[in-house]
């Protein structure tokens, strides 16, 4: 800072509050001290300002994984939603690693605060953090202890969806997905369970339990359509796992939706243009991280939140693939 008021001119006090961005700098005096800061090469050192501030500006956000195109659209909302913010994001995936929440514990040396996306760690890590007045924001799944939950509707959605099928005359719907992989998944599971009650019908009493990959979703669909007998439709909980047994029905023989519909959830952008189109619901992906990002930036502002956080609404998207 020395260094850039001599050669701009201006006090040391000056340069210090049009870096620290202090509103009472007057603009002639920011462009001086910016022109001489960028002509003598100076940086700002993000650790020394860590250690005086007691900020990182850094979040991070982990994820189960990061290849997936339900997580890639919630991570472009809360990225740019954090660096309108002033927020930088480093993400991470724990690929349901034995050390997950270690990794989490780490991280939280590291930022400002953290994003939990689903079960990446144990109601017992999220109240640890907490006692360590670490900031914390859960994204798809339910609040534990005071950390805020941001989550999308899945239950009435999932037991719409499973009634538009069931109008089709289709009374044997095979549900392919894992409810005990994240409470969204057990949420469209229990959906899916109260429409088929509503109908008077009997629903199965197993899902076709799958990861949520592609691969996952062929095989599964696979097995499906190859044991007898074959359900007339698929209710698949993402789009990915229906992307997989859009491929098992091809290397079958089977047509869709002539043979057997099939349905996904989230309305990734490829959906519509798989053929024929994916019938699916369709999730606020970006609005989800955007809002995740903006509740955490309170949180660690201490800007008290008072209130529920209402679910995000999910919209059916009724296409060619459910046989309409």
């Amino acid at each position: 800072m020395s260094t850039v008021a001599k050669h701009s001119g201006v006090s040391i006090a000056a340069v210090s509050r049009v870096l620290l961005g202090d509103a009472r700098a007057r603009e002639e005096t920011v462009q001086r001290v910016m022109e001489s800061a960028r002509t003598v090469g100076d940086r700002l050192n993000g650790a020394a300002r860590a250690l005086v501030t007691q900020r990182h500006g850094t979040i991070a956000a982990v994820f189960p994984t990061v290849s997936g195109h339900s997580y890639a659209g919630v991570i472009l909302g809360l990225e740019e939603a954090s660096i309108a913010l002033g927020q930088s994001v480093l993400i991470a995936g724990t690929y349901g690693g034995p050390c997950s929440e270690e990794l989490v514990s780490a991280l939280a040396t590291r930022v400002d605060g953290l994003v939990l996306f689903g079960r990446t760690v144990s109601d017992r890590m999220v109240l640890e953090l907490e006692a360590r007045r670490v900031p914390v924001v859960l994204l798809a799944r339910p609040q534990v202890g005071s950390a805020i939950a941001v989550r999308a509707e899945n239950r009435r959605s999932a037991q719409a969806l499973t009634a538009h099928l069931i109008g089709h005359g289709h009374d044997r719907i095979a549900f392919v997905g894992d409810p005990c992989a994240s409470p969204d998944a057990a949420e469209r599971w229990a959906g899916y369970g109260d429409a088929h009650r509503e109908a008077g019908i009997r629903p199965p009493m197993a899902p076709e339990v799958c990861g949520f990959r592609e691969a996952d979703g062929r095989r599964s669909a696979l097995q499906a359509l190859t044991r007898g007998p074959a359900p007339a439709a698929l209710f698949c909980a993402s789009d990915e796992i229906a992307m997989g047994a859009y491929a098992a029905a091809a290397e079958l023989g089977v047509a869709v939706p002539e043979e057997v519909a099939i349905t996904g959830w989230d309305d990734i952008p490829i959906a519509r243009f798989l053929s024929p189109a994916l019938t699916t619901v369709r999730q606020p992906l970006a609005e989800m991280g955007a809002r995740a990002a903006h509740l955490l930036s309170a949180a660690i502002e201490h800007r008290p939140f008072v209130g529920e956080v209402a679910p995000l609404p999910t919209e059916l998207f009724i296409r060619a693939s459910c046989g309409c």
